[in-house]
């Protein structure tokens, strides 16, 4: 295969996957991104998280909502629950590589606040670990997941499902759909700050 034939197959697969979620229940969508503007409102904090990419997408959201999106507003408690080193590392070490979420909901986590677990596999048992914790502290839980959704979907109260087995193509569509969540919730506050 080319370069170029590399580069037209991916951004038609990638464009197909899209085409496939647009087609879909948007609904679990747009009860994420009311959830999250709802414990805000109160509140109440966003804690987002999981491995890999999706750690680093959980940093990006966490960005977007404590920085900006695309409008001026006040900052947004949102908190990605992957990047302090000292606590993932002292989790892992004394507890479990499973725990390292899970704690932290543990420690920081409120009834009323948002756990947002991500996973393309949908089988991450620290993200399952982390949600259930949280449901069990009253927190509201959102799971954004690839494959069928797996273990972590069902942990979840709202569960938004991108459904291929390709993990690059997931990963794609995820970023999409938290750029649209990010712009959801601001569009929320930003109307108030307006009017």
């Amino acid at each position: 295969m080319s370069a170029d034939d590399l580069i037209l197959t991916t951004l038609a697969e990638t464009i197909a996957l899209h085409e496939r979620v647009k087609q879909g229940d948007l609904k679990p969508l747009t009860d994420a991104a009311a959830a999250i503007v709802v414990s805000l409102r109160q509140g109440g904090t966003l804690f987002i998280f999981g491995n890999g990419g999706s750690a680093s997408d959980a940093q990006h959201v966490a960005a977007e909502l404590v920085g900006r999106f695309q409008r001026e507003r006040a900052a947004m408690a949102a908190i990605a629950l992957t990047t302090d080193t000292s606590v993932l590392t002292s989790i892992g070490n004394d507890y479990s590589f499973e725990r390292i979420f899970e704690r932290q909901i543990e420690a920081l986590g409120r009834r009323g606040d948002v756990a947002f677990g991500i996973s393309t596999s949908g089988q991450s048992p620290n993200v399952i670990a982390a949600l259930s914790a949280a449901r069990a502290r009253g927190l509201g839980t959102i799971a954004l997941t690839g494959r069928d959704g797996g273990a972590v979907g069902k942990a979840a109260s709202i569960h938004v499902n991108v459904p291929s087995e390709s993990t690059a193509r997931t990963q794609e569509v995820h970023r999409t759909l938290l750029h649209v969540i990010c712009d959801l919730v601001e569009r929320a506050f930003s109307s108030l700050m307006t009017s």
